[in-house]
């Protein structure tokens, strides 16, 4: 067997060059507007904490930006906590409902569709969030319509 002879990687070594960035660092310019939509089941992967970081990097890039939970991606949305709603049950128990308040606090809109709250889920929208916007079922499609005409920058999550 060989023998490694390298010292033991510690806290706070760098692994990769975080350093180096390729590209510029692109800001929105007047006007522009982001989508992120989330059709995910929640809690059960990384994709709901990801595109919430996704979401407010966009709005502090100055894009106008705007999240529509649908699908199972709704429950997100929804009100939670460990023995009381806004209670950590454990330590980052909360940590998607807290980026999206954050991101609501700091501009961000984010919408839920009606149906896939009451028909799938059982919800009504007194189990959401305060500030998030419920929408018709039907609006679904007409606000990634809207945000094509606009020509907006769109990122659409489908996990299952």
């Amino acid at each position: 067997m060989p023998k490694v002879d390298r010292p033991m990687h510690q806290d706070g070594d760098f692994l990769v060059d975080y350093e180096e960035k390729l590209f510029e660092d692109v800001q929105a310019e007047e006007g522009q507007k982001a989508l992120v939509t989330f059709h995910t089941v929640a809690m059960e992967g990384s994709i709901g904490l990801v595109n919430m970081l996704q979401a407010k990097r966009l709005q502090r890039k100055g894009f106008e930006t705007s999240v529509l939970l649908y699908g199972p991606g709704v429950q997100l949305g929804i009100q939670r906590g460990y023995p009381k709603l806004g209670e950590e049950g454990f330590p980052g128990h909360l940590v998607v409902n807290n980026q999206i308040q954050q991101f609501m606090d700091e501009g961000g809109t984010v919408y839920c569709c009606r149906f896939a709250l009451q028909a799938l889920y059982g919800q009504t929208e007194k189990a959401l969030m305060p500030g998030i916007i419920p929408i018709n079922p039907l609006d679904v499609m007409d606000i990634q319509l809207l945000m094509a005409r606009d020509n907006a920058f769109v990122v659409h999550s489908w996990t299952l």
